[in-house]
């Protein structure tokens, strides 16, 4: 979660000589002349072999299309209040798999689990027909910004809600920054604080377990269905005993952020950032399943594709839980970085950055990004770019059916796991600062395209596209 960006146009009052009078006079130039929107667009789409859904393993397939509107709004000279309003809509192969089971109806939550075919099967290689196959993401931010008269200081608010199917996120939070030695050093600070409220939704075979207890194979959804162990043999013997639902729910987020600023020479400027990052309460996935390798193996389905479980062969069988993932109720996090942006003359400027992040799960992470834009033209500017990270196993993690029934924690979520990852792009913008072109009372500012290619040490691959548009209203 999640990711607002605020930009701000700071801009030198200028001084005039009243011919009414022998003094002079101070005038402000506003902040902002003219209502900003921003219409933004993406389409993103991946695919990998480790869903944490099916316990690390499974199918990753996942499309989601996403749209922001940004209006931001000069209130007088001084305040400017900008709101982002954004839908997500996603289709996921990995989620769909909360319940497995071809036609059975809705995933994990309540009585729609007791829908079901006669026989019925499914795989961790495909997409299944529940209801948490896709879902939509709304969310709202807004910030109201203040400048000072000489434009030196500022200082911001901002409140955010975004919901999903299963969860719902409230956030606020604000910031200050100060402009030193004729604007060429610049502090910041930002605190921010998310809190979050899942609504669990359980793998099918779990959830049916806490609604009707050691006698669930007789009731609900597994009545009349056949379970089969690992030799094709049909058993009552399957008990996730070890399952219980999560009592709280509650996840929040806090994080604290400071920036340094300083432009070095003509041609040079550097930043300094760091952030301070710190998260408690139901911290896992409820619908994350686990499958211990001091269990017995259980499975629903046709029998024959056993054997080709965990290859995409298997088109007809799922294994059932033995439970759900298990995280500590607090994470701390210390992300560090820092930027130089350098101007090497009228077509070419390079921009570079790096972080350090570590956490106290066990992960550290190197991340090094460059960008390279390309002046082709008064109005067109092209930019490569080139991204690549790594990092180390959170110590709560071990890849499918590697947990043992006897830890305190577990997750076989790849996010968490070791790998590194390159990242491909190419993006284009447009600018007209007259705003020539019109829709009716907006005038276009700029355009601005990007495409990048994703791939991970894990086989998970994506790509995203987005496009941005940006009117002033005339």
């Amino acid at each position: 979660m999640k990711k607002f960006v605020l930009l701000f146009a700071l801009m030198i009052g200028f001084c005039a000589t009243a011919q009414e009078k022998d003094t002079t006079a101070t005038f402000k130039k506003r902040v902002l002349d003219a209502t900003e929107v921003d219409f933004l667009i993406s389409y993103y789409k991946q695919d990998g072999i480790h869903s944490a859904v099916s316990g690390g393993m499974g199918s990753e397939d996942l499309t989601d299309l996403a749209s922001n509107i940004v209006v931001s709004m000069p209130l007088n000279e001084d305040d400017v209040l900008t709101v982002d309003v954004g839908l997500s809509a996603y289709t996921s192969a990995s989620s769909s798999n909360i319940n497995p089971f071809n036609g059975t109806g809705a995933s994990g939550g309540g009585d729609d689990d007791d829908k079901k075919v006669s026989e019925p099967y499914g795989t961790p290689w495909l997409a299944s027909s529940g209801a948490s196959a896709q879902d939509v993401l709304m969310s709202v931010n807004a910030n109201y910004s203040h400048s000072s008269d000489d434009r030196n200081f500022i200082w911001n608010a901002d409140i955010s809600f975004s919901n999903e199917y299963d969860y719902t996120s409230i956030g606020f939070g604000g910031g200050i920054a100060k402009l030193f030695n004729e604007k060429n050093t610049e502090l910041s600070l930002k605190a921010n604080a998310y809190l979050d409220q899942w609504r669990p939704i359980y793998p099918t075979e779990l959830h049916e377990y806490s609604k009707y207890g050691n006698n669930f194979l007789n009731n609900g959804y597994f009545a009349g269905v056949t379970v089969y162990d690992e030799n094709a043999n049909s058993t009552t013997a399957y008990l996730p005993s070890q399952f219980e639902t999560w009592q709280s729910v509650n996840r929040n987020s806090y994080s604290v952020s400071f920036s340094f600023s300083q432009i070095l020479t003509k041609k040079l400027q550097a930043s300094l950032f760091f952030d301070v990052l710190k998260q408690e309460g139901l911290l896992s996935t409820p619908y994350h399943r686990i499958y211990f390798a001091d269990k017995q193996n259980y499975y629903i389905g046709q029998t024959q594709y056993i054997p080709v479980y965990e290859t995409p062969e298997n088109v007809g069988v799922y294994r059932l839980a033995d439970d759900v993932e298990r995280l500590p109720g607090t994470r701390f996090k210390l992300p560090i970085g820092i930027r130089f942006n350098y101007y090497l003359n009228e077509t070419f400027k390079i921009r570079t950055y790096y972080r350090y992040y570590t956490d106290d799960w066990g992960i550290t992470a190197h991340t090094a990004n460059i960008e390279v834009p390309i002046k082709l033209s008064d109005k067109f500017t092209v930019y490569p770019m080139y991204r690549y990270y790594t990092q180390t196993a959170s110590k709560y993690f071990a890849p499918f059916e590697t947990h043992l029934s006897t830890e305190k924690y577990y997750t076989s979520d790849y996010d968490l796991s070791k790998f590194n990852s390159n990242q491909y792009g190419l993006g284009a913008s447009y600018v007209d600062i007259f705003t020539k072109g019109h829709i009716w009372k907006f005038g276009l500012k700029n355009i601005d395209f990007r495409y990048n290619h994703y791939s991970r040490s894990d086989t998970l691959k994506a790509d995203i596209a987005s496009m941005a548009f940006k009117f002033i209203f005339q």
